[in-house]
């Protein structure tokens, strides 16, 4: 089982400080915590998926690469054109 990141540690998601696009702080706490939330979801889906490609043979380096890839490739549905 892997060790939970300390609340210093730059992972955390807990430690994350969200920014508004206008470079303010999110303050509201239901929307951190839905923030917070996903991205641990978002982390322990991409452990088992690495885990999984892993165990099935896969690069771990190329198996990293299209996931950081996938998240990067992610396109905003409300950006304005």
């Amino acid at each position: 089982m892997a060790e939970r990141p300390s609340r210093s540690d730059p992972l955390d998601p807990a430690a994350v400080r969200w920014l508004t696009p206008a470079g303010d702080p999110v303050s509201c706490v239901e929307k951190l915590k839905v923030l917070t939330e996903n991205l641990v979801e978002l982390r322990q889906m991409a452990q088992d998926a690495l885990e999984d490609a892993i165990l099935m043979g896969c690069d771990e380096a190329q198996t990293r690469d299209v996931l950081a890839a996938l998240m990067a490739g992610l396109e905003n549905p409300y950006a304005k054109e």
